[in-house]
């Protein structure tokens, strides 16, 4: 038996973290419904999903429109009778955003990743915890870098949203955990393989004055084994919490830092 058989599994983001997720869950024995904005990606993600066996339903959905999360979610309900598990695995260009001190930011530029991806996860976790508590179980997951407890320079406003992304994993366990409701948040450091990291790498060595394959192994330095996350430890992780072995998992953040955030 494999450890998500026949769970129902809602996943919005149609990036390299949401295309990892969805095909590891997959294979895992979930039914898939894959959510983004780019109907390109979905298709190929989906290709690969049945390629190898798998289920999914991809669908364009925005994760900032409230209307458009809750219709998507009802229309998987209707078909299923019920959701699983939900993860937002959303991305947002960093250009703009990184590579500047507080001091030169303007405030819509400061706020710009607080009024997306915060918005985006109160709307896709409120929409999923509404059904999960009326069911009485359900998973909900969400994905934090390392800054989040480390405040590295010139991130802008990212780690106020990564903190902020935390504390809000923590308040839906208190207010839900009691009907069932698990909630919680997979950190990492950044992950090499996915292409927003390359983005990030590129603006941090400049920030710091030196190349990207110099940032990359300070970087990589900072972990205990001097490796950083990877997208195959993420998915692991994320399936052994999402299952009903990690039921002991609510209202906290798991630490897959390799050493280089503390407990």
């Amino acid at each position: 038996m494999k450890r998500l058989d026949e769970k129902i599994a809602v996943i919005y983001g149609d990036g390299a973290v949401g295309a990892a997720i969805a095909k590891t869950f997959a294979r895992e024995g979930a039914r898939i419904f894959l959510t983004g904005r780019t109907p390109a990606k979905l298709e190929a993600i989906a290709n690969e999903v049945l390629s190898d066996g798998g289920t999914i339903e991809t669908a364009r959905v925005d994760a900032l429109d409230e209307a458009a999360v809750v219709e998507h979610l009802d229309r998987v309900v209707r078909k299923t009778g019920r959701i699983d598990i939900s993860f937002n695995a959303i991305g947002l260009p960093q250009t703009g955003i990184q590579g500047k001190a507080l001091t030169d930011l303007s405030v819509e530029r400061f706020m710009h990743p607080l009024t997306h991806y915060v918005t985006a996860h109160f709307i896709t976790a409120k929409a999923a915890a509404r059904q999960m508590v009326g069911q009485g179980h359900g998973v909900i997951l969400l994905h934090t870098p390392d800054a989040s407890r480390k405040s590295p320079p010139f991130v802008g406003g990212m780690v106020p949203t990564w903190a902020a992304l935390e504390g809000l994993c923590r308040s839906l366990s208190v207010e839900c955990g009691p009907h069932g409701v698990r909630t919680v948040c997979l950190q990492t450091t950044g992950i090499p393989e996915t292409p927003l990291i390359g983005e990030v790498w590129e603006i941090q060595g400049k920030s710091h004055g030196i190349t990207f394959d110099q940032f990359h192994s300070v970087m990589e330095g900072m972990t205990h084994r001097k490796k950083l996350t990877s997208l195959a430890e993420l998915t692991a992780t994320a399936v052994f919490v999402a299952s009903d072995e990690g039921s002991a998992l609510m209202g906290t953040v798991l630490n897959l830092t390799a050493g280089m955030v503390g407990s």
